[in-house]
């Protein structure tokens, strides 16, 4: 762990080295891709009350709960099924959150059939390109923006589960459509990305 501490990150991830890694790889960088965006749809609804680190430690058995985030076989899961995810202790055994993943999954297809992908749906909320924020200090970053609550609103509308305002601001935050890496942090790079 000293090897990984050896950078300066935002101190939200501090706590355990899969978490710095998760840092380092993966929050902030623009995401592309209809599979990645749904697994942190699922993941980001069953971290609601939650804490971020709890999911992570927990993302394998969402991986294979959930088929690997296959958002067509998702769909597809029945309530036998959906019960039997219930007693798996690799993931969060809140039964509204399980079943709401299902039907996410089918709101998701619905997205993809009329947008041609999720990831052109998503992206229009920040017109196309990563919001670049300069942020000093953690209490600096807000719970929820504009963008996020349009795009709740918007989910919402459609029918998704557990997409409040503030779950999906650090779904936008997880996938890159902004970056809230603090100026100081080795990952900050105020370059914008603009989407496929």
């Amino acid at each position: 762990m000293a090897k990984l501490k050896e950078k300066i990150r935002c101190g939200w991830c501090l706590k355990f080295d899969d978490y710095i890694r998760y840092h380092d790889e993966e929050w902030g960088k623009p995401v592309h891709d209809d599979r990645v965006h749904f697994e942190f749809l699922i993941l980001e609804g069953a971290q609601a009350g939650l804490s971020w680190s709890t999911i992570l430690k927990k993302r394998e058995g969402y991986r294979k709960v959930f088929a690997d985030f296959d958002a067509t076989k998702v769909a597809k899961f029945t309530d036998v099924k959906l019960e039997k995810a219930l007693l798996d202790p690799g993931i969060i055994r809140n039964r509204l959150k399980v079943y709401a993943a299902v039907n996410n999954a089918k709101r998701f297809l619905e997205v993809q059939k009329e947008f041609g992908s999720f990831d052109k749906y998503i992206w229009s909320f920040v017109g196309g390109k990563t919001i670049i924020n300069k942020r000093k200090s953690l209490s600096e970053i807000p719970a929820t923006t504009p963008e996020s609550d349009a795009l709740s609103k918007d989910l919402i509308k459609r029918g998704f589960k557990f997409v409040g305002s503030t779950v999906m601001y650090a779904h936008m935050q997880a996938c890159g459509l902004v970056n809230d890496h603090l100026v100081d942090c080795w990952r900050y790079k105020p370059v914008q990305t603009k989407s496929k």
